[in-house]
């Protein structure tokens, strides 16, 4: 079973992804906004991280720290973003690999697609 680390700071829709991507068979370990994202993937040995911040550079820069991270820079990250306009730019600036953005509003089955895709 692939596990999944979820960044999301709005617990209500935590709560709603999580089961979506149980549902999908995930084994999906959620936490708030934190700056600890990297501490977080390797006490769960996440197999991709998922980022709802409610704003767009929250969830960059928990990618940053991601993909700075030498144990896992090549880790699966979905980003769910209210502007995917700048993600994408921004995305596209920084050369990233191994990412997908996912726009709001988006179901479960969209950020399960996502993951499927980039942990084929």
């Amino acid at each position: 079973m692939r596990r999944i680390l979820l960044i999301d700071d709005t617990p209500e829709i935590a709560e709603l992804l999580t089961f979506s991507l149980r549902d999908l068979g995930y084994e999906v370990f959620a936490a708030g906004y934190t700056t600890a994202v990297n501490d977080l993937v390797i006490e769960h040995r996440a197999d991709a991280v998922v980022l709802d911040c409610s704003a767009f550079d929250m969830s960059e820069s928990l990618f940053d720290s991601v993909r700075h991270h030498p144990s896992h820079a090549e880790l699966p990250v979905v980003i769910i973003s209210d502007t995917p306009e700048i993600a994408e730019a921004s995305l596209r600036s920084r050369k990233a690999r191994r990412v997908l953005l996912v726009p709001k509003p988006f179901t479960g089955a969209q950020v399960g697609r996502a993951l499927g895709q980039l942990l084929e």
